[in-house]
């Protein structure tokens, strides 16, 4: 499985919001998408999994035009937890994450013992066993994350994408939540708000602004201070931290004169 888009442009309200973007994701990768507010990651993201239509010949899965994916294959294929979820009807959490399982499912085919089984193992993993009879409009933001993560996991699909998947967590869960995405044989990429997250999770880092892709490499290649300064604006200081052997960003004040 590999996802690849090829000089994607995206205009929104006459706005050019996507300029000529292209990278590749390989099978496996644990691929991280960053850069500041308003730079076009979201639009990216919605790119590829068809919340808005790309153009024709833009975005490839596995060689296969998106444009050109019925929607079971492509549940099959790609499994997504956007940002903006907007559920209007309440159901239970255990039901939920039971609509993960329906590319695996024939027309009027009823639940089986093992899809169940799946949906309460992966809300163990996320941290919400117990959780399967609450409705899910009675939520945290935080707790409907981590059930739609669920979700999207028992989908077992080959890709996850994922628009800052850690929104709205505390930091516990929002280390729980990408130790849970590692460890699975799937390729996840993710835009990722948190830096030092992207670093210590994440095989390579594609870093965009104002449309673009500006620089793909491993961490330690795009989060430097230099990239700091140049695209987020801000001044850092960059170093590995001695146990996980990982870099570490600390962002310094511009008042710091000793800095």
């Amino acid at each position: 499985m590999q996802l690849s888009v090829k000089d994607l442009d995206y205009i929104i309200e006459g706005t050019k919001v996507l300029d000529a973007v292209s990278l590749c994701v390989e099978e496996g990768g644990f691929v991280g998408l960053i850069g500041p507010n308003g730079c076009g990651k979201s639009t990216l993201l919605k790119n590829i999994y068809k919340t808005y239509k790309p153009e024709r010949n833009a975005v490839f899965i596995s060689g296969k035009d998106v444009m050109e994916m019925p929607p079971k294959e492509m549940a099959g294929e790609v499994s997504v937890v956007a940002q903006e979820n907007n559920v209007e009807f309440d159901v239970e959490v255990l039901d939920m994450v039971m609509y993960g399982r329906y590319a695996h499912r024939r027309f009027l085919e009823g639940e089986k013992k093992e899809d169940i089984e799946l949906c309460r193992q992966f809300l163990r993993e996320v941290g919400m066993e117990g959780y399967e009879h609450r409705m899910y409009l009675s939520l945290s933001g935080g707790e409907k994350q981590r059930v739609l993560l669920a979700r999207a996991l028992t989908q077992q699909s080959r890709l996850i994408v994922l628009d800052e998947p850690t929104n709205h967590l505390d930091v516990r869960y929002q280390y729980l939540i990408m130790q849970t995405l590692k460890k699975q044989k799937i390729t996840v990429f993710s835009s990722i708000h948190d830096l030092n997250i992207a670093s210590m999770y994440c095989d390579k880092i594609i870093l965009m602004d104002r449309g673009r892709i500006v620089a793909v490499g491993r961490p330690e290649e795009i989060i430097t201070e230099k990239y700091m300064q140049e695209v987020f604006g801000v001044r850092s200081q960059i170093k590995v931290n001695e146990i996980t052997g990982k870099i570490q960003i600390y962002y310094l004040s511009d008042n710091c004169k000793d800095c």
